[in-house]
């Protein structure tokens, strides 16, 4: 019988959507930025009950900070973090890639409350259509996590937390370009748990995507529809808690002369509670599946779906040392077909994975040790460690470093695409990408202020390209990856400020050439101040140094963006943004536009 978790999700949401009393709970109160000093950060180390400070550099974005930011979509909340460079090939819903530390785009492992999403088709996320209404939470780990989730968590892991079941939210947009939006989350608490069912529109009419200097150059305006359907929903079973959620989007992207139609679907079943006094267990049934179809001159169709199982088990013992261990099954198939309908290949794989780590506290030292097996029925075993070790200097500084290993297993386009006219075809015999890395870091906290340095260096072997004269996927490339990051921020009386700082060299190991897209230095500022009794203002500032892209340099930037917000009713938010507030042209990716000054209007409801 064929794993659904997607299914099984969905039937949960609903009955308890049809069992449980229609009665009304109070929804989950924003926590303040300042407490963010404090913030569990789980994603590092799959622990279930995670220690108050981590051995990993991470960033907690939580949705106070999310509604603050207003931004209309995830990539722009993203590309304002520490480690993190985008780019993105026209307007809204255009293809989005994010490059961690100096990385590929397909090194970054996405997940959606705790279930993989990257295709299994192209190896990495689109984060384009991913709506930010439904979104509670972002935990960015930045450095290898393989030997914790596995394949694609090579430059770190970003995992998205969805909104509250009980919450009762509205939303709605106006702006620039004809861009009209709309989203709604009802919820509710009864006898057996919580339930709740979002659903959101977007239509944006567009601009001109490409520039003259795209070889499909038409000025035309490129628009942008996207619907989406979220269900989740919790019940307590005894000592266990029973999670369930779903997230179904379909979005509709214009090019020029093309179009394309993107559908994902996700969704996950999760058991987490206590076995024995000190045993406790989490079991995920998780489902992702996208459907890609293209119409233009070259036109195209992918589908790709992953079934996973993961059970994770954690025993605590009284002298503040913990020992994690668990498995993880994953289904994967992928297919492909040409304009007229003609499969081009329709290939599946397994993978198996077994994973241990020990992590403690002593007085002053905390330390985490982990180590993977993976087991993939395409390209056999690998084998991936990691450590860690932190030393409290005083209360208010800590000091920390650490070792990872991480790999990449081939997609699926790389193993078996024919390519075109015999050039740029997949090869069946690829290895994994595999990768070393150090980090050392200092931190400092008191009260509302932190202050955060890293200092990393990756070593990226048989990193695949299409080389040799019919341009096959071979694994013949190296990367070197060395950056120094510096993140901080603190509250002033009723002002919030936050900043980041960065430099990194991301180049290929053979010819060190620079890797595409990438900026060597890069920084950014938040400051959000009183403007009067009821009004808030916020600005942000964002730039990047002159990076290398396929045909030449693309020009150093810095975009300012401006907020306004004030709140109305009990409940109620008026929100203002103005993007590109100086007017200023930048490019993320040669040959596409990005917006000029644009203004976006939002009224946002929240039950008090």
């Amino acid at each position: 019988m064929t794993l659904n978790p997607l299914a099984a999700g969905l039937a949960l949401g609903l009955a308890l959507l049809a069992g449980t009393a229609q009665s009304r709970t109070e929804a989950t109160s924003n926590t303040p930025e300042a407490e963010r000093l404090d913030a569990v950060v789980v994603t590092a180390t799959r622990a279930l009950n995670a220690l108050p400070l981590e051995l990993a550099a991470s960033t907690v974005i939580d949705r106070a900070a999310i509604e603050r930011a207003q931004s209309p979509d995830l990539i722009d909340l993203l590309a304002r973090q520490a480690g993190v460079d985008v780019s993105r090939t026209g307007g809204p819903g255009a293809v989005s890639s994010l490059f961690l530390r100096g990385g590929n785009s397909n090194h970054v492992l996405v997940l959606i409350d705790g279930v993989r999403v990257n295709s299994a088709q192209q190896g990495l996320f689109d984060f384009a259509h991913l709506p930010v209404d439904r979104i509670e939470r972002i935990e960015i780990v930045r450095g290898p996590r393989a030997a914790l989730w596995g394949s694609d968590a090579i430059g770190g892991v970003i995992q998205i937390f969805t909104r509250s079941p009980a919450e009762r939210t509205a939303q709605f947009r106006l702006g620039r370009f004809d861009r009209r939006e709309a989203s709604v989350q009802w919820g509710g608490q009864g006898a057996l748990g919580e339930f709740g069912i979002g659903a959101g529109l977007q239509d944006v009419g567009g601009f001109n995507a490409s520039t003259p200097r795209n070889f499909s150059f038409d000025p035309d305006r490129d628009g942008y529809r996207n619907q989406h359907l979220g269900l989740s929903a919790r019940a307590r079973l005894g000592a266990q808690s029973l999670a369930a959620h779903a997230l179904l989007t379909d979005a509709e992207i214009d090019f020029d002369r093309g179009r394309t139609f993107a559908e994902s679907r996700s969704g996950g079943a999760t058991l987490t509670g206590p076995l024995a006094a000190n045993w406790s267990q989490q079991l995920v049934l998780g489902h992702a599946s996208e459907d890609l179809l293209t119409r233009s001159a070259f036109g195209s169709r992918f589908e790709s779906r992953r079934n996973s199982l993961d059970w994770l088990h954690e025993l605590a013992f009284g002298s503040g040392q913990t020992l994690l261990f668990g498995l993880n099954h994953s289904d994967e198939e992928a297919l492909a077909r040409q304009a007229d309908g003609r499969l081009v290949y329709d290939r599946g794989r397994r993978n198996n994975g077994l994973f241990t780590a020990w992590r403690g506290v002593a007085g002053a030292q905390q330390w985490d040790l982990a180590a993977r097996l993976d087991d993939n029925s395409q390209f056999g075993t690998t084998r991936t460690a990691q450590a860690a070790w932190g030393l409290a200097l005083s209360r208010e500084w800590r000091l920390r470093t650490s070792w990872g290993q991480g790999f990449r297993a081939p997609n699926t386009n790389e193993l078996y695409s024919p390519g075109f006219g015999g050039l740029f075809a997949g090869n069946p015999a690829l290895r994994p990408e595999r990768s070393q890395s150090l980090e050392a870091g200092l931190e400092w906290r008191r009260d509302t202020a932190f202050a955060g340095l890293s200092v990393y260096r990756s070593r990226v072997a048989d990193l695949i390209a299409f080389a040799g004269p019919v341009f096959a996927a071979s694994n013949v490339q190296r990367a070197q990856l060395d950056g120094i990051e510096l993140d901080g921020g603190f509250d002033w009386g009723s002002s919030r400020w936050r900043g980041q700082l960065g430099w990194q060299r991301a180049e290929n190991a053979l010819s060190g050439a620079p890797l595409l897209r990438r900026a060597p230095r890069k920084a950014a500022v938040s400051v959000d101040l009183p403007a009067g009794p009821h009004l808030r203002l916020g600005l942000d500032a964002l730039a990047a140094a002159r990076r290398q892209d396929f045909d030449g340099p693309l020009p150093g930037y810095a975009r300012f963006d401006l907020r306004l917000e004030a709140p109305l009713a009990p409940g109620w938010r008026l929100g203002l943004r103005v993007e590109n507030l100086l007017d200023r042209p930048y490019t993320l990716a040669s040959g596409f536009a990005t917006p000029p000054r644009t203004a976006l209007l939002e009224l946002a409801y929240r039950a008090p």
